[in-house]
């Protein structure tokens, strides 16, 4: 689970920190799990606080002695007046008891403890072959313009200590190297969103931009942190926003549907609800896994069913066939298993999913940024990896909504 940052931090800490941001939230900032973890990817808007957090936990590794830092921005200029010297810098949240100093020719901030933070820029990827880092904070990665070889070269160096971590901090785009990044193991994410730090905000500054871009690419871009469509993508930003809705008191169908994994340690296992109600489908959660062996995920999914007292289990079985069907009885199914097999691409099966969508027939009744984000990738080359959730919600609300009716089919001439 992700704990607030306050939670970590000793007392005295606590009240400066209150007492130069009185209205800070304590959900804004957060820190990644204790361990399973080999790098932090944090999505955020404008103004989310995503700096904080890249500073306090930066910080956080120089209190603890002697050790060796990276700092790596899009510019050396952005490592040093946003990364270093900015509000949310990491000489600003040092306090005065461990503030570190800038030695400006060799590029690195020491703190009194020992520690110390080089600087790169990631407009120069080979800068970083040779040194070598206990820790680093790579800021802003959507905008590197060579991502992957920047962070290929920064995790070579990441070789001393027991267990050396990587932070990034980033508004997101929808980029490739993005996709692939947060498909990786080892890779834990959160998110924040600009509303989260209202109060930390100008007045009336997010009143302002909401209503100049409430429901669009930017408003999902750069204010609530989200991967947003890509050319040639089927499902949009604002379509999704203007999906959020309640769920029924009562639905007269709940089903839970299953993209199940090749490989136990390659594709996430896609599992999600859906209902329905008076034509409309409603998204009720999204239980999807990674990582866990064919009983591990069957188990999830016995458990989501139950957790959400499902009609239905709908599994694809294009790859696994009837065993599918084996592993979910085992796992001691409580509903009937009705088993799908994909006879068209996944863009095909998603097109009329997603016409649902633009006639406001689909309801997301809570926050679901994986499953919109993999949403808004279907259709174009940019995702990066299987979108199992978004596979698994296209089966579910073509069962519960289109099932029975006859497709029109395209005819070349």
């Amino acid at each position: 689970m992700v704990r607030s940052l306050i939670d970590a931090m000793e007392a005295h800490e606590v009240s400066r920190w209150l007492a130069a941001t009185p209205e800070v939230r304590r959900e804004q900032v957060c820190n990644p799990p204790d361990e399973g973890w080999r790098t932090w990817v944090l999505l955020g808007g404008r103004g989310s606080g995503k700096t904080f957090a890249g500073g306090y936990w930066i910080n956080q590794w120089a209190r603890g002695g002697p050790c060796n830092l990276a700092l790596v921005g899009p510019a050396f200029h952005d490592v040093r007046e946003v990364m270093i010297e900015g509000p949310s810098g990491l000489r600003a949240l040092a306090g005065p008891d461990n503030r570190p100093r800038w030695e400006a020719s060799r590029r690195r901030l020491v703190w009194p403890t020992g520690a110390a933070a080089y600087a790169f820029s990631a407009e120069d990827p080979d800068s970083l072959r040779g040194p070598q880092f206990h820790a680093a904070w790579a800021d802003e990665f959507c905008a590197w313009r060579e991502p992957e070889k920047v962070l290929s070269n920064l995790r070579f160096g990441l070789r001393l200590g027991d267990d050396p971590k990587l932070a990034i901090t980033t508004t997101p785009r929808p980029i490739a190297a993005l996709r692939r990044l947060l498909a990786e193991t080892g890779v834990v994410t959160s998110r924040l969103s600009t509303r989260d730090n209202e109060a930390n905000l100008a007045p009336g500054f997010l009143g302002h931009l909401r209503a100049l871009y409430a429901g669009t690419r930017l408003e999902a871009q750069e204010m609530e942190g989200l991967i947003v469509e890509a050319d040639g993508a089927l499902f949009r930003a604002r379509d999704l926003a203007q999906a959020r809705g309640s769920r029924p008191v009562r639905l007269e169908k709940i089903v839970v549907a299953v993209d199940p994994p090749v490989t136990a340690h390659g594709d996430a296992c896609g599992i999600v609800v859906c209902g329905r109600r008076d034509g409309r489908a409603y998204v009720l959660g999204d239980g999807s896994v990674r990582g866990m062996s064919p009983a591990g995920w069957a188990a999830q999914v016995v458990e989501t069913a139950a957790q959400y007292g499902a009609d239905l289990v709908l599994a694809e079985a294009n790859q696994g066939g009837e065993m599918v069907r084996t592993l979910l009885a085992q796992a001691g199914c409580p509903v009937a298993i009705k088993l799908v097999h994909a006879g068209r691409s996944k863009k095909a099966r998603a097109e009329p999913v997603a016409a649902l969508y633009e006639q406001g027939r689909v309801v997301h009744c809570g926050a679901f940024a994986a499953l919109e984000e993999e949403l808004m990738a279907l259709g174009s080359e940019a995702l990066g990896h299987s979108p199992d959730r978004a596979d698994a919600l296209v089966w579910a609300v073509t069962h519960l909504l289109l099932a029975g009716r006859s497709m029109p089919r395209l005819r070349s001439l």
